[in-house]
């Protein structure tokens, strides 16, 4: 998968609060698709659904214990999405700060002279 293949598997599977839901709770520790399933009011099935989306995307890896098959949170793809969201980040600041100026300059020039009339 190319970079922007990356990107768009992880905003796509973040898009859904399910699958984010199921990234908070394995960010705590690996789970099985039942323990993933008890919170939500849909079935297995429908669970294992939304972690084939997020193993698509590189977000989540299946184990293999005995009879278990635990899942765990891969954050990878996660540290990607951050640093192509941190230029907007910059980018947000600077204005903000271009904001700030021309407030600071505003509520300057109207405030109140205390010297009182000449």
């Amino acid at each position: 998968m190319t970079g922007t293949d990356v990107l768009d598997a992880t905003f796509a599977a973040l898009a859904d609060p399910t699958r984010r839901a199921i990234l908070h709770r394995l960010a705590a520790g690996e789970a099985t698709v039942t323990e993933l399933a008890q919170p939500f009011a849909m079935s297995q099935p429908a669970v294992s659904k939304h972690l084939k989306v997020l193993e698509r995307a590189g977000l989540v890896t299946r184990g293999r214990s005995a009879q278990r098959r635990p899942c765990r949170l891969n954050a990878r793809p996660l540290q990607e999405a951050t640093r192509w969201l941190e230029n907007y980040r910059a980018y947000w600041e600077e204005s903000y700060q271009r904001l700030d100026a021309l407030l600071d300059e505003l509520t300057s020039r109207d405030k109140p002279s205390f010297g009182g009339p000449p």
